[in-house]
């Protein structure tokens, strides 16, 4: 969805003289791409938390590098960012949340388990916690609640009595013997259906380690602050976890805070942002077709229109 988002975006670019963006996660720079080729005197700041991609896109990058900043860090850290490369506010950001494909791909960091890898799964992997510190650490109660609330896995208890078992023995440190570990025990009827059933214990353990979800609650908050009257934040989310919270934090933006026992709505309780188009958008045929992994993508945008 990456000429959708670019789309999005564009008004916003192109109601100023010199535009700057916000690309929240980087990746290998593929939208920043787009978007420094679409609008010539667009100004890019790109952020990511994983060195290793942050490398890759700057290279990649490296034709538009007198409009490219870059900042090694979470996006909830936006705010510090923006105001450390001079600006006080921005025309638009992009946020593409979740995983991101050079992570699954690179067999050695732990993110798949469809592939032995060490149990890591941190998207930076200079500081956190990694999936085994948690699967050998964690208190049990805590870890069915991980895994029932990040991977809303209904066989948390049973996965969390046999990750006991095992690590009494030895520590869990691939992610083969945690895949193998989920499926004994998950009931074979279950296993049927519904793909890879370690699929949602994985989810869980790198959501906890990377603080996802958290981070997205503290950016978009932030993101919506910085921008300037008819900026646009364009956020894709995918899995129903992440969407929520985006869906929540813009209908709070987009929804007047005027009294319901007034005749009319006063001014200073207008709401100041208004969301682009009322639901969630998915991927077109097309798209699927070229990028199965875009299935699950919700895509949200919202525009301020007050200051």
């Amino acid at each position: 969805m990456r000429d959708r988002c670019v789309d999005l975006l564009a008004p916003a670019i192109l109601a100023s003289s010199n535009p700057v963006v916000v690309d929240g996660t980087l990746g290998l720079g593929g939208h920043t791409e787009a978007l420094l080729q679409r609008f010539e005197n667009l100004t890019v700041i790109g952020i990511d938390r994983d060195e290793i991609a942050l490398e890759r896109a700057t290279k990649r990058l490296a034709p538009y590098a007198d409009r490219l900043k870059t900042a090694h860090c979470v996006f909830d850290q936006i705010s510090t960012v923006v105001e450390g490369f001079g600006y006080s506010h921005i025309n638009g950001a992009l946020f593409d949340l979740g995983v991101s494909s050079i992570q699954l791909d690179e067999t050695d960091r732990g993110f798949s388990y469809s592939q032995d890898a060490p149990l890591d799964m941190r998207m930076d992997r200079s500081r956190g916690i990694t999936a085994s510190e948690i699967l050998n650490t964690y208190e049990p109660g805590k870890l069915v609640q991980i895994l029932r609330t990040y991977g809303e896995e209904k066989f948390a208890t049973r996965i969390v009595e046999n990750i006991v078992k095992a690590r009494a023995k030895a520590p869990l440190n691939s992610t083969t013997e945690l895949a193998t570990l989920v499926k004994e025990s998950i009931p074979a009827a279950t296993r049927r259906t519904g793909g890879n059933p370690a699929k949602r214990t994985f989810q869980a353990l790198r959501i906890e380690a990377n603080d996802e979800l958290g981070a997205i609650t503290r950016a978009l908050p932030d993101a919506l602050e910085l921008l300037m009257v008819g900026g646009r934040l364009v956020v894709m989310s995918f899995q129903s976890l992440e969407d929520r919270i985006v869906k929540e934090v813009f209908a709070e933006a987009s929804t007047s805070k005027s009294p319901r026992n007034l005749p009319i709505e006063l001014p200073e309780y207008a709401a100041k942002f208004s969301l682009v188009f009322r639901s969630s958008e998915t991927p077109t045929a097309e798209e699927l077709e070229s990028n199965p992994r875009s299935a699950s993508v919700r895509l949200r945008a919202i525009e301020r229109v007050a200051a």
